[in-house]
């Protein structure tokens, strides 16, 4: 995805008063992102629910940034070519460093199937601030699960190219 609106020259960061520290401070918990990652199909949005959920019960702030539900809103403007697929994936960091600067844990549940990538998201954080967490099902448990019905168009022949790649098919 390529802006044709210049990028400023003129813009500053500020700082407030109100730092991470004291935001963990009141919150009594570190912020920190999860990322979690696999194939379509693996479970990582349950992972990610069912992890939200379990913060939840003991106390601590959390927030579920899943890679489905953010294509509606923020990244809907976005298709599934690879420049599409990275600058996803860089909102999606930029989002969740957001959050952990807040205090919460971020749970990010997305595909983001290039390296680079998540590369790029972890330093935006300090390391021990991001925790990535690869879903590692078979191709078959996925497919059979196959919530999306990715898997069947992709054998039909009706997904073509690096989608298929990344589908494992």
């Amino acid at each position: 995805m390529s802006s044709t609106v210049p990028k400023s020259s003129n813009i500053f960061w500020h700082d407030c008063p109100v730092g991470k520290t004291d935001r963990q401070k009141l919150l009594k918990q570190k912020g920190c992102v999860v990322w979690i990652t696999g194939l379509s199909g693996s479970g990582k949005s349950t992972l990610a629910c069912t992890l939200g959920r379990e913060l939840h019960t003991r106390g601590k702030l959390a927030y579920v940034l899943d890679g489905d539900n953010l294509r509606h809103g923020l990244n809907k403007d976005l298709g599934f070519k690879a420049e599409d697929r990275a600058e996803n994936i860089r909102r999606v960091g930029e989002v969740a460093k957001l959050f952990a600067d807040a205090g919460l844990v971020c749970i990010a549940s997305l595909i983001s199937p290039y390296r680079r990538d998540r590369e790029s998201c972890r330093a935006l954080l300090s390391d021990s601030s991001f925790i990535e967490v690869f879903l590692n099902m078979s191709l078959e448990l996925c497919e059979a699960r196959d919530p999306k019905g990715l898997y069947k168009l992709a054998r039909a022949g009706k997904i073509k190219g690096k989608v298929c790649m990344m589908l494992g098919v």
